[in-house]
């Protein structure tokens, strides 16, 4: 399927610092992506960019094959919902409800109003007087119930407590399998949000260091532990991306996997092997990448931006 965002050598600049180096990429119709990485590794730059609420140093983007900068055939198809988001402050949570229902051509009232209830916001409470998880839910109800054809979800539940963010994922996956979307979710929260999405898409320093299927990245590694001189006779010649110590015993995660044999032969020789989490592959490969990479930004662990 023709992808609904595409990026090619997408550039920002801010004085000496690079926020984006060249990178590309593409976002498949109906799917729910991870957009990961450390603070300032370059999401939220993107995001802005291709949501028109920045522009761009070089590089292009097209949004449903358009440019989407002051685009009123494009813009209105997309929501960007972020941490920070802002409202003006003598609005009510009611009044940023009702006005963001403006904006939204698909926007459901009905289940606005249900996420209302399930995340007990006191709408005629004015936004200033909200607290951090109050605040945050706005804009979770705003992004769920906007039901744009591209949504953004800058980090803008980290406000919310364990069971206000299941409850988002909850209304997420059933909303999203109701009236399927493009959802790309911004989140340090990796580990809670790795059942959700489809594919995961990582920046480091400006770069693109990861774009794959969820599967295809949980597959990409794993974990030897036991012996320390057996484990590193396993793992000679292959890429360490971790390795920790505790007397005689290590555990060495490295990329790829042991085939049946050396399964067998692990397992003869006393050593556990153990799955690599979708969190702990991305901060170790996010830790190695400026030595990894090359001067020009490629990565092992990132594929080509057309899908």
């Amino acid at each position: 399927m023709e992808p609904v965002i595409q990026v090619r050598n997408l550039t920002k600049r801010y004085r000496d610092k690079i926020a984006l180096d060249g990178v590309d990429f593409d976002i498949q119709p109906d799917t729910i992506y991870g957009v990961m990485g450390r603070n300032g590794a370059g999401k939220t730059t993107a995001m802005s960019i291709i949501t028109a609420q920045n522009t761009a140093t070089s590089g292009e983007v097209l949004v449903f094959g358009e440019n989407p900068y002051e685009n009123t055939g494009v813009v209105p198809r997309m929501c960007f919902v972020r941490e920070s988001q802002r409202y003006p402050d003598d609005f009510t949570c009611l009044q940023a409800l009702r006005s963001s229902a403006l904006f939204f051509p698909k926007w459901d009232q009905s289940f606005a109003d249900q996420l209302v209830k399930d995340f007990q916001l006191p709408v005629k409470r004015r936004i200033k007087k909200l607290s951090r998880g109050q605040l945050s839910a706005v804009g979770v109800i705003i992004g769920l119930a906007s039901r744009a054809d591209i949504t953004f979800f800058d980090e803008p539940y980290l406000g919310l407590d364990a069971v206000a963010r299941q409850t988002f994922y909850d209304h997420l996956l059933t909303d999203y399998a109701e009236h399927p979307r493009t959802v790309l979710l911004s989140s340090h929260l990796i580990d809670e949000i790795s059942d959700l999405v489809e594919r995961v898409l990582v920046l480091d320093q400006g770069r693109i260091i990861m774009d794959q299927s969820t599967d295809e990245a949980r597959a990409q590694a794993s974990t030897l532990v036991g012996d320390a001189a057996t484990v590193d006779r396993f793992v000679a010649g292959r890429e360490v991306i971790h390795r920790q110590h505790l007397g005689k015993v290590a555990s060495v995660t490295f990329m790829g996997q042991l085939d049946n044999d050396e399964r067998s032969e692990a397992a003869r020789t006393g050593l556990d092997t153990a799955p690599v989490s979708l969190q702990e592959l991305i901060v170790r490969i996010t830790q190695n990448s400026a030595s990894d990479g090359d001067e020009t930004g490629s990565s092992p662990y990132a594929s080509s931006g057309t899908k």
